[in-house]
This record gives structure tokens, sequence and C-alpha cells, in this order.
């Protein structure tokens, strides 16, 4: 399988990713999250290769990344809990789902058929300047294998799916490390947080003045990273381990002696930055992989998701 192209960071590589995006192939993009794996949402063929590239079930939506607020209310009916949580929030780590306009010409596969679409203006500069460069609306789930850790730089992306995608646009190791928050905004009921993720569900009820509601899982999936076993290394993982075993590779928090460890200051935001990336170092030792227990607070919520997922039984 044939390698992709590698995008320098500059103008010209901004506009041969915005090229290649018109002409319906995927590219790989940074964000301050993970690294998308990107598509015109318009273009049903070009979705239809996300899912294909990723091995993705066709019932798992996509989100939609647009550069700026304005843009948004164009595919989307606007709704007061999206305002005060876009001023607050946006660009950033935030999703909002929201009822899709009939008019929106979106792809029917990135919704999966849903009457609601998720929705994320991206902080990360490089983003930024390929969305206005295209001019449209880019389906990016994260830009690695079904399943698998996400991708946190272009080299876990080139690792992941090789040849499946015509170009990454290299913009170096994300900020965030971590997947955007997702809150259904739609009104058919107080807002809903369905995902954890870069920004702390505490922060999101400060800006609204009241608590989120909190997904239970038993519901059908409305978004993205719902599935029960997700960001799985090869090897089986461990949690909350208070002690190594012989032959594992270990994943410390906080001041505890280990192969790799999250953030040895017990600093959460270094630790959702670190957390892809020392999975897919661990997972290329081939053993199984035993995490320390992080807090359950704040973005210790999304790591512990995320790690959940990880550690889940593969169907």
């Amino acid at each position: 399988m044939s390698q992709p192209l590698r995008l320098s960071p500059d103008k010209t590589g901004i506009a041969r990713a915005s090229a290649l995006l018109k002409d319906g192939a995927l590219v790989a993009l940074p964000t301050e999250t993970v690294y998308g794996l990107g598509a015109d949402a318009r273009n049903d063929r070009a979705v239809a290769e996300i899912f294909s590239a990723k091995g993705r079930p066709s019932f798992n939506p996509l989100i939609v990344h647009l550069p700026d607020v304005e843009a948004v209310r164009s595919y989307v009916e606007w709704t007061d809990t999206a305002e005060i949580l876009a001023s607050a929030f946006w660009p950033g780590a935030l999703t909002l789902v929201l009822p899709l306009r009939p008019d929106s010409g979106i792809a029917p596969l990135v919704t999966a058929g849903l009457s609601t679409v998720a929705v994320r203006v991206p902080a990360h500069p490089l983003a930024q300047a390929l969305l206005r460069a295209f001019g449209g609306p880019v389906a990016a789930p994260s830009a690695n294998r079904s399943g698998q850790i996400s991708p946190t730089t272009a080299d876990h992306v080139e690792r992941s799916l090789g040849g499946r995608v015509a170009a990454i646009l290299d913009g170096g190791p994300c900020p965030v490390g971590l997947e955007s928050t997702i809150v259904d905004a739609s009104e058919a009921g107080a807002p809903c947080l369905l995902r954890p993720g870069g920004i702390p569900a505490e922060a999101l009820e400060q800006a609204l003045g009241h608590p989120l509601e909190i997904r239970d899982g038993s519901e059908a999936i409305s978004a993205p990273g719902q599935l029960r076993s997700h960001y799985a290394p090869a090897e089986t993982v461990r949690l909350n381990a208070t002690e190594w075993r012989e032959g594992e590779a270990t994943l410390g928090f906080g001041p505890v002696s280990a192969d790799l460890n999250l953030s040895p200051a017990g600093d959460l935001t270094e630790a959702a930055a670190n957390l892809f990336g020392h999975l897919h170092a661990l997972d290329e030792t081939g053993r199984p992989i035993a995490v320390s227990p992080v807090p359950m607070h704040g973005l210790g919520c999304a790591i512990n998701d995320r790690l959940s997922r990880a550690a889940a039984p593969r169907d």
C-alpha cells in the first residue's frame, strides 16, 4: 500500500490539502484534540471512504468541522444552549449535537441517518486555515482504524491508516491530546453530556448555570465515541493498578515508577495530552498494559472514559 503525502504546515501544504478535499480525497488534519480524517461532508462518496478507511460501523455518526459559528449556523438549527456554550468554548474542544437543517446538503452517512448532526469549531490554527481555504464542512473522525488508539501525531496516522489516506497535513503533536467533549444541545430536553473530553463537564455546567444530564449508556448511539470497546491497544489493558505484575507494560500517574508516566506531578492536563501517545508507545511493546488509578474529576473523567473503553472486552 502506498504511503500518504506529508504536507508541510504552510500555505503550499494547506492549498494542496484543500485541493485534495475538493477532489473527494481523504486528508488527515491536526486539531487541538487529535488528528482527524477529513473529507467533504457534502460528498457522499468521500464520506463513504472515511468509513471504509477506518473500518468504522456506518451507524456511528461523524463530527462536522467548520471555521466559525456563522458557518455552523448555516447547517443546523441554533439553540439557546448552543449560543451559551459556543460563546464560552468555541473555537475549542467542544462538539455540539444540534438539529440538522433540511437543506443542509450534509451527506446522510455523516449523521448515520439521524435528524441531528455533531458540529465543532476547532481551535488549531492549521485546522482553521484549512477549513477557511476549503470553504465548506469537513467531516473528520479520528484518523485511525476504528477502535484503535486515537492519533496525536502524523506518525500515528501513517502507521494506522497508511495509504488509505491521500495526505497528512503535519502540524506536530496535538496539544490537548484527548477528543472533544460532546454535548446534546438540541433542546429536546436539558443539555446532555454524551462524551466527556477536552473540556471538563464542570466548566460546561458553570457556563450554563445548571448541571448537565449524563447519558447512562443504554440509549442508541447518537454521537461519536460511544462504542463500548474503543481506543483499544492490541493487548489487554488493566485499570486502577496499584502494583505491577510481571510482563506488563506499565503506565503510571503521579509519583509512581512506571515504563511511562502520564504525569509524575499528577497534572490532569498533562496526563490528557500524553494519554494516546503513551498508549501507542506501550502498545508497540506487545505486552499487556497496566494503568495506575487516575482521579475522577475534571479531565480525569474523560481520561477514565477513554481508558475504560480501551480496557473493555472486544466485540
